[in-house]
């Protein structure tokens, strides 16, 4: 008998986008031409996918770039999005970065070892005594407004709208990749003021519940993510940011079997979306 029709997916990156130590261009275009041995895939800019998402079976976002470049645009694509039911990878719900940084603060409250967040200036006090501190948009993203200063303080009128952090000593910055629940593998940037020289890493037992407990409490069924821990002088993972919108993968700093495994899960993880 013939087989039926393939799955359709319209793919949503930006080719274009120039990003300080990571090739965009090149990770999308590996990672369709894998995808395209089981699904037809089509490339659009992340302004065009709101017109063009009706009719594909699934929407996968990965390297669009930050969102705030093209804030209405992705606003559209989402209200559209919702309207038609489309099946989004990374669905829409994300509690992460998807959503701004208010998680950041959420969970500081919590207790959760993150990187101490406040967003009120009533809340300052709450902060660890630190030798600088910094300021941040909410809905920031790759250093945009990213601010340095002294003593911890927000401008009149920001409560709600930027955080402040203790700048952290630490020895180095480590990211956990997962697709769905399953973490795939680990990179560190062994040297801070290099953030993507990247090299494998060897995820401990307590590295890996570490970084399993921020997937879980985001509580997305399918999709990528990409949880970045800074590693304390003192030893301790603090998280940095949960990448649950379009996390760079750094593909071409694992080997091939890693990055065959990686695009094998994808490829489940998107059929069981549409199943």
């Amino acid at each position: 008998m013939p087989a039926g029709p393939r799955p359709s997916v319209l793919f949503v990156t930006d080719l274009a986008y120039e990003a300080r130590g990571r090739h965009y261009c090149d990770e999308d275009i590996h990672l369709t031409s894998r995808l395209r041995e089981d699904f037809d895939i089509a490339l659009c800019h992340p302004r065009d996918a709101a017109a063009l998402l009706e009719g594909f079976d699934a929407v996968v976002v990965r390297n669009s770039g930050p969102v705030l470049h093209y804030q209405e645009a992705y606003d559209a694509f989402c209200a559209r999005a919702r309207e038609l039911g489309t099946r989004v990878y990374n669905p829409l719900t994300g509690r992460g970065d998807m959503a701004g940084k208010q998680y950041l603060v959420d969970l500081s409250r919590a207790g959760y070892p993150v990187i101490p967040t406040v967003d009120r200036a009533a809340d300052l006090g709450l902060l660890p005594e630190a030798e600088g501190y910094v300021i941040k948009p909410k809905l920031g993203a790759d250093s945009v407004g990213l601010q340095f200063v002294r003593t911890p303080e927000l401008p009149p009128g920001a409560d709600g709208t930027q955080l402040v952090q203790p700048r952290i000593d630490f020895r180095y910055e480590v990211s956990f990749y997962f697709v769905d629940h399953d973490f795939q593998y680990a990179l560190n940037a062994p040297h801070p003021e290099q953030r993507w020289v990247l090299e494998p890493y060897g995820a401990s037992a307590a590295d890996l519940a570490f970084a399993r407990a921020f997937i879980a409490w985001n509580t997305l069924d399918h999709g990528i993510q990409r949880v970045d821990a800074c590693r304390t002088a003192g030893g301790e993972l603090l998280l940095v940011e949960l990448e649950d919108l379009n996390p760079y993968l750094s593909l071409d700093r694992v080997g091939e079997p890693v990055r065959e495994a990686f695009v094998a899960r994808m490829k489940t993880s998107l059929t069981d979306l549409l199943g």
